[in-house]
């Protein structure tokens, strides 16, 4: 295991051991930047997601959220709000936060850790920022 999957891995842990319900990932955030992750882009709907860290850059490939081939749904910003919203008050699990945000259109996001800012981006190319 090189140093840069060790010190995501720890990084992740140390936020998971006391991740709160209500705004979590505001405290997951924080702890990947102390950490050195400097950005985090997700791509939908595979469920793989690229960290650029000061140790080096990790891929992880998760479980995807279908498979085949599906339409692209329209980028709908309102829908991914209230998805954030949702989300935000601990109402959902990470999981069904990445399918609501692919219902919404969102085929990748971006977090920049060092900005502060999340982009969500639609198959065209539309986006929404939240800091």
């Amino acid at each position: 295991m090189s140093t840069a999957i060790a010190n995501l891995e720890a990084a992740e842990q140390r936020a998971m051991a006391t991740f709160p319900k209500v705004g979590g990932f505001p405290y997951l955030a924080e702890t990947l930047r102390r950490a050195g992750v400097q950005s985090n882009v997700w791509f939908l709907p595979s469920c793989q997601s690229l960290y650029l860290t000061v140790k080096g850059p990790v891929i992880i490939q998760g479980a995807p959220l279908l498979s085949g081939a599906a339409d692209v749904p329209q980028f709908d910003p309102a829908a991914l709000i209230r998805a954030l919203r949702v989300d935000k008050a601990g109402n959902r699990t990470f999981e069904q936060f990445l399918m609501a945000s692919w219902r919404a259109g969102v085929i990748r996001y971006g977090v920049d850790f060092i900005a502060r800012t999340v982009t969500y981006y639609g198959c065209l190319d539309e986006s929404y920022v939240e800091t």
